[in-house]
């Protein structure tokens, strides 16, 4: 299993409707953009970790998806407590680097947000099948048929990349020359295989759009679905969680004294 291909569970959430997941992710989102403190996130943080266990999705596959945000955030809590905006007391001072207690907290909110919006994204979609989503966009939201194939079809060629990459990289190790040049070499074929693998994509893409042209995918009449897509309790209950968990987290930042609207 890569880490693009849906993971199939009977958890509650894993039965949810797509449209519901998405839902909530963007109520959760926005909630937490709208103000930069620890507080609200570390808040949302931990409301969404208790809600993991009925998430459907294993730890080992939970850590391997969600290990992008588990780096990125500790290097942005560093890169902003040393070059933050700075404000109060000065803890650490290294030549032109100041790291203050303004920018620590500003840091920690950074680092906090960054797994309290990403971690929910990437489990709630983890038991997504794209044709799902697909389905609920064109018969819930009513969004226009030949935008949801179109995006649909693109998802689908997504996982491709990654086997034409091994395929492009075992063809040159074949030819002896993938181990070859030390650094600067391994640059130089990572550009090429780029290169080969973006004029491969526009191939493909040029090809498929032509035959889903073919087959009718481009018409603006209306179209029929061969599975039905259902908005039911279950969904508004997923929805009614994600509305609650960004509003317990606001009410605590604005009771700590912490929430400072963006906009504002």
């Amino acid at each position: 299993m890569t880490l693009l291909a849906p993971v199939e569970t009977t958890r509650a959430v894993g039965r949810v409707n797509p449209v519901a997941k998405l839902g909530a992710a963007v109520i959760l989102s926005l909630s937490l953009l709208l103000s930069i403190d620890w507080v609200s996130a570390g808040v949302a943080l931990v409301l969404e970790a208790v809600l993991l266990a009925w998430a459907g999705l294993g730890w080992r596959a939970f850590w391997r998806r969600t290990l992008a945000l588990w780096i990125a955030a500790p290097v942005s809590v560093v890169a902003t407590s040393l070059y933050g905006q700075d404000s109060g007391g000065v803890l650490l001072r290294l030549g032109f680097i100041t790291v203050t207690e303004g920018s620590v907290a500003l840091a920690l909110a950074i680092g906090l947000r960054i797994l309290a919006v990403g971690i929910p994204g990437i489990v709630l979609f983890a038991t997504t099948d794209p044709t799902d989503l697909a389905d609920g966009l064109g018969q819930i939201l009513r969004l226009p048929a030949r935008f949801v194939l179109g995006a649909l079809a693109g998802i689908r060629l997504v996982g491709l990349f990654v086997d034409d990459w091994r395929q492009l990289g075992l063809a040159r190790r074949a030819r002896g020359v993938a181990d070859s040049g030390g650094f600067v070499g391994a640059v130089r074929r990572s550009a090429g295989m780029a290169f080969a693998l973006l004029v491969l994509s526009v191939r493909r893409g040029s090809k498929l759009a032509t035959a889903m042209e073919a087959k009718g995918f481009g018409s603006d009449l209306p179209r029929t679905w061969a599975r039905p897509s259902t908005f039911g309790r279950a969904e508004w209950v997923l929805i009614g969680i994600g509305v609650v968990i960004a509003g317990v987290s606001i009410a605590v930042a604005v009771a700590a004294g912490t929430w400072s609207f963006v906009l504002a």
